[in-house]
């Protein structure tokens, strides 16, 4: 039965401390999930760089995290997950720590798909143990846009500007160069939560499935819709 707290739930995002431009189809766009009719509220996590997450993996993140997913559970958070798809590392945590259901990252869909690939923000710092928390069969491919590149460095560097054709560009020839070297696979998915805008480019691009969290978001919100309802 839907009570009516469950009724006002909202999807809570828990935001990377970042100022880089986010375009419709990224995570902190809230045009992303209005489109599908999904309420939003995000929480930035203070200190929360992209470099200390995605290059240091900095422990210390860890408890803002925890504490952030609490607090906005008590404001009526539906369901909490996360802007960054290194935060696969946070899943039993954060999925321990509050009553809702928590999806932290693209990753998680992995398993779901017979001969998976992921496009990632950066295939250096992705590490098995990180792959591994988020049940990513083992063997699947992995490939990272380059290094340096308008993509990579403007997020990583935290800077206010991004030349979003060029960052699209990026993220297009990393998926090529993904079905370059692993052709088999079927469905690409993609870990950076700031790659979605680029999902129909990808796709034309490669022929194959994509997805990525705001696909994974509608699905699963439709799923707690569903479930709520019996």
């Amino acid at each position: 039965m839907t009570t009516t707290r469950d009724a006002g739930a909202f999807l809570g995002v828990l935001m990377l401390d970042t100022r880089f431009p986010r375009p419709p189809g990224d995570i902190g766009n809230p045009e992303t999930f209005s489109r599908h009719g999904i309420p939003v509220r995000f929480q930035v996590v203070r200190g929360a760089s992209p470099e200390r997450i995605v290059k240091q993996a900095d422990p210390a993140l860890l408890q803002p995290f925890v504490d952030a997913a609490r607090a906005m559970v008590d404001e009526g958070a539906g369901m909490i997950t996360t802007s960054c798809g290194f935060l696969a590392a946070y899943q039993d945590t954060l999925a321990d720590a509050v009553p809702v259901p928590v999806v932290t990252s693209s990753l998680l869909q992995c398993r779901g798909f017979a001969r998976p690939g992921i496009l990632t923000f950066d295939a250096a710092s992705l590490s098995p143990a990180i792959l591994a928390m988020a049940g990513v069969p083992q063997a699947t491919p992995v490939q990272g846009v380059e290094p340096g590149c308008e993509f990579h460095r403007r997020i990583l560097n935290n800077e206010t500007q991004l030349d979003l054709e060029e960052a699209g560009r990026n993220v297009v020839d990393a998926a090529c160069r993904l079905m370059d070297l692993s052709p088999s696979v079927e469905d690409i998915v993609l870990e950076c939560t700031n790659m979605p805008p680029y999902r129909e480019a990808i796709a034309r691009a490669t022929g194959r499935r994509v997805h990525d969290i705001e696909t994974l978001l509608v699905a699963r919100w439709a799923e707690r819709g569903e479930a709520r309802r019996k």
